[in-house]
């Protein structure tokens, strides 16, 4: 079992604050869009729908928000139309950063971006300057507090079912799978008795960038903050993590 990461830890905490912003069920919504658009509305025979809906009661969305997005996404509701794109580039200090987007005006999209690079200390790359440094694989967290198996248990079971690895993180466990074994892995353990808090496919970075300087470190969660809170963004992922000195700062 990984040891975990500082970074991802303290990403786990802010995760219950914006929980409770409203920008949260916007960003579901859309996901749930695109993925009704590209697959169907059927979750059955649609994966990404299904993690998405599943997503989506997780944190609490009503059920009518959800269908309302399924019915725009097969084009029975108000007519939008979703672009999926990635922004690249580095932050202070040269980390990694990565912003996956939903965006109905590229134009308005790319100038935002570009500005939130600029005004924070980093800049704004071309397509693949820092994608190579990530790889993609699926990931279901399990939050200890619901977990009713030993850990070893929860180990065993996640490797037999075809999983890679199980991070131990604060509050949470982390399971890694290549993307065509998640579904497998996740009904596997959800068979079990194991609760999902979340299923994704998410970007992992192969090699860490540890900083040790806590006003180098202020200004990455600063434009990842800021990122995050964009309307367009789905999802922020970054190489960068935290040293061990500055754990118990105020950050």
């Amino acid at each position: 079992m990984a040891g975990h990461s500082k970074w991802a830890n303290i990403k786990h905490r802010k995760a219950k604050s914006d929980a409770v912003k409203g920008r949260v069920f916007t960003k579901i919504a859309r996901e749930i869009f695109v993925a009704a658009r590209t697959g169907g509305a059927d979750p059955n025979g649609n994966f990404r729908l299904k993690i998405a809906i599943d997503n989506a009661k997780a944190a609490n969305m009503p059920n009518d928000n959800i269908q309302r997005a399924i019915q725009k996404g097969t084009g029975d509701g108000e007519e939008t139309n979703y672009e999926e794109l990635r922004y690249e580039g580095y932050g202070p200090g040269g980390v990694a950063i990565m912003a996956l987007v939903l965006t109905d005006n590229r134009n308005r999209t790319a100038g935002e971006m570009r500005h939130l690079f600029s005004k924070n200390g980093g800049n704004l790359g071309e397509s693949g300057c820092v994608g190579w440094m990530f790889t993609e694989k699926g990931q279901l967290t399990v939050r200890k507090e619901d977990l009713q198996t030993k850990e070893d248990e929860l180990l065993l079971l996640a490797l037999e079912a075809g999983a890679e690895d199980v991070e131990n993180q604060e509050e949470s466990y982390e399971i890694f799978t290549m993307p065509p074994n998640m579904q497998d892995v996740r009904q596997t353990l959800l068979d079990s008795g194991v609760p999902i808090q979340v299923a994704s496919i998410n970007l992992i970075p192969e090699n860490k960038s540890e900083i040790s300087d806590i006003e180098q470190a202020r200004k990455v969660i600063k434009l990842i903050d800021l990122m995050e809170d964009h309307d367009d963004v789905q999802k922020v992922y970054t190489n960068f993590d935290l040293d061990d000195s500055l754990l118990d700062q105020d950050l």
